[in-house]
């Protein structure tokens, strides 16, 4: 799932980045904010996260994560990456029974100034 999941974002691939995530999910990010889509830094629908990941992809057109470290558990993932601007980011997966995504919590590398304007 990790290695799928960071192909997608790679490829800029919005369709193969959804396929991770349940039609049901609440979404946690720091990022929802900060690029004004939600001031909650909640998403709870599908469709709104491929909102949100559309603006990010047009926000940020040169993205690319680069995977370090995947933390297994029970029905969880963590996924260990270099995200945008190089800030280090860990993303922790809640899963359904058929390994799709039905809460996220996204989590970044405390910097002086975060978060920053994108």
């Amino acid at each position: 799932m990790a290695d799928d999941w960071n192909r997608a974002f790679n490829a800029q691939n919005l369709a193969a980045i959804l396929d991770h995530y349940d039609d049901e999910l609440t979404f946690y990010s720091p990022f929802i904010p900060l690029l004004k889509f939600s001031e909650s830094g909640c998403i709870t629908s599908k469709r709104d996260l491929g909102r949100y990941f559309g603006l990010g992809l047009a926000t940020y057109p040169n993205l690319h994560f680069t995977l370090h470290t995947v933390f297994v558990g029970i029905d969880t993932l963590a996924i260990y990456y270099i995200s945008v601007k190089d800030r280090l980011a860990c993303e922790v997966f809640q899963l359904d029974k058929q390994g799709k995504a039905v809460t996220v919590f996204c989590h970044y590398a405390v910097v002086k100034s975060f978060p920053d304007k994108a």
